[in-house]
């Protein structure tokens, strides 16, 4: 069996990493969705709030994609994890260019700790290719709609952790 970890912060899961993680449940038999915990960031959402938030969003993939998908976390490497859950293979979404310099940098340094170990990178559907987390935080920051971005399960918890409504008076002219 190949199993396959689709790695990620997902703080919030958006409609294109469901889009990877289903196709990625279309490839290989079974596919850890793999919060991560990257020192680098500062999440919105705690990590056992990810993960909830994950696998309510799941739900609304075909059944048959959710038979074969499991969500975790872990605090450490990738490739450790990897290696406890006897995963070979890490599936990755690229929107651009941008991100295949960081994620191939990330797959060679994956390589190098677990040579069994292989990225694949599955580019993203034409509709997510501007989609990032960070850009629905944003968006949802200032009260608009962000619908069309994450799975509908989850966006009154985006909204109510983000939305700043702005004090009375407050106009566009005074930020």
């Amino acid at each position: 069996m190949t199993i396959a970890i689709c790695p990620g912060s997902f703080d919030p899961v958006t409609k294109g990493h469901l889009d990877i993680i289903k196709r990625s449940a279309e490839i290989f038999e079974k596919v850890i969705v793999l919060v991560l915990i990257n020192p680098a960031k500062t999440p919105t959402f705690t990590v056992e709030e990810r993960v909830e938030l994950l696998r309510r969003a799941l739900a609304e993939l075909p059944q048959e994609s959710r038979a074969k998908i499991e969500v975790d976390s872990s605090p450490g490497l990738l490739v450790d994890y990897a290696k406890e859950h006897c995963a070979r293979v890490a599936v990755k979404g690229l929107r651009a260019v941008t991100d295949f310099e960081y994620e191939f940098q990330q797959a060679l340094i994956n390589k190098k700790l677990y040579p069994e170990f292989e990225t694949v990178f599955i580019t993203c559907n034409s509709h997510y290719m501007y989609l990032s987390s960070t850009m629905v935080k944003q968006i949802a920051a200032e009260g608009r709609d962000v619908r069309e971005f994450i799975p509908a399960a989850i966006y009154e918890d985006v909204m109510h952790r983000v939305y700043r409504p702005r004090p009375c008076g407050f106009s566009q002219e005074q930020k």
